[in-house]
Formats: C-alpha cells, structure tokens, sequence
C-alpha cells in the first residue's frame, strides 16, 4: 500500500489561513463541497477502513489503514470509481455496509510543491491538512506556514473528534 505524506494544522481560521497560504505563494485550486461513505472491513478494527468520497470533481474508492499517527502513518490504495450511488450499491451486494455518511467543505491549494487543504466538518473546528511526497516536504510547507513539527498531528478525523469530545463512531449521519 502507498504511504501518505500528511500532516494536520488543527482549530484554524479559514480566511486568515486563506490569506497566509496566499501570502506565501500558494495558489487556489478551488472549494468544493464533499461526500463520502466509510464501511468496516472488519468490525471492531479501526485500523483499515474503506471510503468512497465524491468531491465534486470525481469519486474515489479508498482502502485506507493506520499503522501510527505519524505523519506517513497512513497507507492507502484508492481507485477512481465512475458512480458514487452504484458503488455504494456494489459494496452493498459484496457485504459492506456503510457505518456513516459524512459531508465536508474543502478549499485547496498549491504551496511550494505540496497540496494544502483548509476542511471544514461539521461541529468541530476547521483544520488544514498537507499533504506532500515526504514526511520532510510536508514540515517544510508547515513551517512556511509558521508551525512546527511538534504542532502537526497525523491523527484521523476519528482522533480528531474525539480531541473535541465527540465519538464519531456513534454519528451515522455527519451533515451540514
């Protein structure tokens, strides 16, 4: 499985984090409005997970597992799909059931290299996710921006709400 490079930047301001990403360079790439589905692959595991995300532009299927909260502790393999509903169905004949749908908000960027995200979930503060090919690239961008290694977190959305006292798990609707 490839290894992702990412890194989050937790409870930002968007527009003034907007405005520093521009200030250093960075171009928008556009917003978008996302929806996915996440599926167990083995109850009780939440280490490796299936997501299939519509982001507007195009669907992807995910398999995705966490070997650390590192920032390359995720490892991926991801297809494109042509049919967000279809797929849904697809792994429904093959066993999976959804455990949530969840609905975001992505502004995206290019800074120097890397692919910086600003996503805004509901009932948690908006975060900035980099996302580069290294570990090293990935804390490059982040001190472009102003922070430290020790200020990033490779934790996942699942860790992450919890950070705030929620327990994704028990949401099986995650909407605006």
């Amino acid at each position: 499985m490839p290894i992702e490079h990412e890194a989050k930047i937790l409870d930002v301001d968007p527009a003034e984090m907007e405005q520093l990403i521009l200030d250093k360079g960075g171009q928008k790439v556009g917003e978008r409005f996302m929806r996915r589905y996440v599926y167990d692959i083995t109850p009780g595991d939440q280490s490796k997970w299936i997501r299939l995300r519509d982001t507007g532009d195009e669907v992807t299927l995910t398999v995705k597992q966490i070997t650390s909260d590192a920032i390359d502790g995720t490892h991926e393999t991801e297809v494109t799909v042509s049919d967000f509903d279809a797929t849904n169905a697809l792994l429904g004949v093959l066993g999976f059931t959804a455990k949530s749908y969840q609905e975001t908000k992505r502004t995206s960027f290019v800074l120097d290299g890397a692919q910086v995200e600003i996503d805004t979930w509901p009932r948690i503060p908006p975060y900035v996710e980099i996302e580069a090919g290294t570990k090293e690239e990935v804390v490059r961008v982040a001190a472009l921006l102003g922070y430290a290694e020790e200020e990033l977190t490779g934790e996942n959305t699942i860790k992450v709400y919890a950070l705030y006292g929620i327990d994704l798990n028990t949401i099986p609707e995650l909407r605006f």
